[in-house]
């Protein structure tokens, strides 16, 4: 068993990161018990393209080999592991800085949103710290996504799923805007075969890649900002695979139909994730996977598969998708045909799986995430299978059973 240290729920907005320098150092103070194996540090950090200057490290004032920047140019999960004699008891110091004068070399992930966090950065190469004013343009209190596990401890049981309130105004007012097929009372595929179809005509797919300006999981608001292919400040908005899952869910939750949104990764850092939604169905007791953005299921004899069933098709996915008539406007747009052919009917998104347990996004929009599939994953609240911990996944702290996963909906 491992323990995950952290101070940090990995909820980064991309564009507000830490920009790390030779005199602009970061200092992040984890309280740990000390241990009698290595540990391993993870860091969520960037490289600018064309930098020569290594990050450089040094825990409790003992310098580490530094990272050197390599040719990955997003924001990706950086493992250094650490002796066991430079932990001890209590709070341990880990500082990270560059070379460079200028901020063109690294940037380190933040979380805003600290009333008295355990990160700093010093502006005078190490001579005094604060532990505000943070991040490039010095306006956040935050905390750096840098965590460390140990050996020791075990991690905490993965929580149980949460959804809306059935009666919250925003619920009964979303209700409003489902179409009449999805809407009145009937069998539940074809109700959710509706919703799965006009979700995915709702909007283009708009991701990273082409906006900065993340759309809140908010489902009105990423019917409108997609719609209108404008958002906050008048920017085009980021309105992804995400948030087709999170607008059919929230559906889902107003209709009564139990759904829950489900995470996948073909590989811990790569750009082949894939974010849809699963739907509990009675007459098959099982969740069923289901695709809000593409507008499809995957089935087998005329029977819908759950993510497991799916994982043991392998590569040979393809002949099993069922697609509805929404894929048809998707694949009007290069990016998604590109997914479709390199990567979905291969199977590559579904290789490693986890579901965000919580549906309660109008109640609580402070625990949604403002860049969720902007950097690599590092949300804390995803949920992903047991065998992940040690196949790359230790970053996270929630592991599930199969029986967690497989599980009906409480009623």
């Amino acid at each position: 068993m491992s323990q995950l240290y952290l101070t940090e729920s990995g909820h980064v907005v991309p564009t507000l990161g830490e920009e790390l320098t030779t005199y602009r150092r970061a200092r992040k103070i984890l309280h740990l018990p000390g241990t009698r194996s290595p540990a391993t540090l993870y860091l969520l950090a960037r490289a600018y393209a064309g930098t020569d200057s290594p990050l450089r490290l040094a825990v409790n004032d003992t310098l580490l080999p530094p990272l050197p920047p390599g040719d990955h140019l997003a924001y990706r999960w950086h493992k250094v592991i650490v002796p066991q004699e430079l932990i001890r008891p209590g709070a341990n110091t880990i500082d990270l800085w560059t070379d460079s004068a200028a901020m063109d070399a690294w940037t380190l992930g933040i979380e805003g949103s600290h009333r008295a966090p355990d990160s700093f950065i010093s502006d005078d190469s190490g001579q005094t710290w604060r532990n505000s004013q943070m991040g490039y343009v010095n306006v956040l209190e935050g905390e750096y996504v840098v965590r460390l596990r140990l050996v020791e401890g075990e991690d905490p049981p993965p929580p149980p799923l949460v959804r809306e309130d059935p009666e919250h105004p925003r619920l009964r007012h979303l209700l409003t805007r489902i179409p009449t097929a999805a809407a009145v009372p009937g069998a539940r595929m074809a109700r959710v075969s509706a919703l799965l179809s006009w979700i995915s005509t709702s909007w283009q797919h708009i991701d990273s890649g082409i906006a900065a300006q993340y759309a809140p999981w908010d489902a009105e608001t990423i019917l409108s900002w997609g719609r209108a292919r404008v958002g906050q400040d008048g920017r085009l908005p980021v309105v992804m695979c995400v948030h087709y899952a999170v607008v059919f869910v929230a559906c889902c939750d107003a209709l009564g139909i139990p759904a829950r949104c489900a995470v996948f990764a073909g590989g811990l850092d790569g750009s082949d994730g894939h974010f849809t939604a699963e739907v509990w169905f009675d007459e098959y007791g099982k969740w069923i996977f289901v695709d809000p953005n593409a507008d499809a299921m995957v089935c087998r004899e005329g029977v819908p598969l759950t993510v497991n069933e799916i994982q043991a098709l392998g590569p040979d996915i393809g002949k099993f998708v069922a697609w509805g008539p929404g894929s048809a406007y998707q694949r009007r747009y290069p990016h998604i045909m590109t997914f479709v052919r390199d990567n979905y009917v291969r199977g590559q998104f579904i290789k490693h799986r986890s579901i965000w347990a919580r549906t309660d996004f109008y109640s609580h929009p402070e625990l949604t995430p403002p860049g969720h599939g902007s950097t690599a994953y590092c949300e804390t609240s995803l949920v992903w299978e047991q065998r992940d911990r040690e196949s790359g996944f230790g970053m996270f702290p929630y592991f599930g059973t199969p029986e967690y996963f497989d599980s009906p909906p409480a009623r």
